[in-house]
């Protein structure tokens, strides 16, 4: 108990970023749903300028949670088809790159300097960043899991900012290359942005990007809390010659 209060008290801003990072991505996706229906045809017959800030405006608005990278993924696709694969890759880069920015400049290393106060839990975040390339890639394997939340998450245990641009990218391949395919077969956007999991191969290749994600995760959790419990064991003064 003693934890969790202290833990809402000296991280409020970080917890409640953390809470909109989730939130945000829902009223985002239906507000769009919207503006895609009146603007299709806009979309289908932009210059290459206006496809550059596409791309840019996308990678803030995934940056800030305003849409989903499934969401993304589908829309560009569809209306852009694969020539435009490229350009979505860099926006999740871009994307990446602005989150961890953020993250960074809004926590501070606050929530670093609390765990620290809980040396066990201090210990498996330690080894959790050992891990950290297993770890990002796991996160973005999945897409139930939201992608600026997760860049927050990575950017405040303090993963290393290369390697966590470089896992992010190809973590999110996958799953990406996915969508962005159903949306370059879709013969109906508004439809499938709805029901984006249409069929069972669909629905099969979804449950097996979450249950890897989930139980790679669960690995590498269990894996450094149990290092974390040796490596506590050792140190302790009872344990000692």
């Amino acid at each position: 108990m003693r934890f969790l209060r202290e833990l809402f008290q000296r991280n409020f801003s970080t917890l409640l970023t953390m809470f909109l990072l989730v939130a945000v991505p829902l009223l985002g996706s239906a507000s769009l749903l919207g503006l895609l229906y009146r603007q299709q045809e806009l979309l289908r017959h932009l210059s290459a300028g206006q496809m550059l800030l596409y791309f840019v405006a996308i990678a803030f608005t995934m940056a800030f949670a305003f849409t989903p990278t499934t969401f993304v993924a589908i829309v560009t696709g569809y209306y852009f088809g694969w020539a435009a694969l490229p350009g979505m890759v860099l926006a999740y880069a871009l994307a990446a790159t602005i989150g961890y920015e953020l993250a960074q400049r809004l926590d501070h290393g606050k929530l670093r300097q609390f765990l620290r106060l809980f040396p066990k839990a201090d210990a498996v975040l330690g080894e959790l960043r050992h891990q950290s390339w297993q770890l990002i890639l796991l996160t973005r394997l999945s897409p139930v899991l939201p992608f600026a939340l997760m860049t927050f998450v990575l950017a405040i245990v303090g993963v290393p900012r290369q390697r966590f641009l470089l896992a992010s990218v190809v973590g999110m391949l996958p799953r990406s290359l996915f969508f962005y395919w159903l949306g370059t077969q879709a013969s109906d956007v508004l439809a499938l942005l709805r029901n984006p999991d249409q069929g069972t191969l669909s629905k099969l290749l979804l449950i097996g990007l979450v249950v890897t994600s989930l139980f790679g995760l669960f690995i590498i959790f269990n894996r450094a809390l149990q290092k974390a419990l040796r490596r506590s064991t050792a140190d302790s003064p009872e344990t000692g010659g």
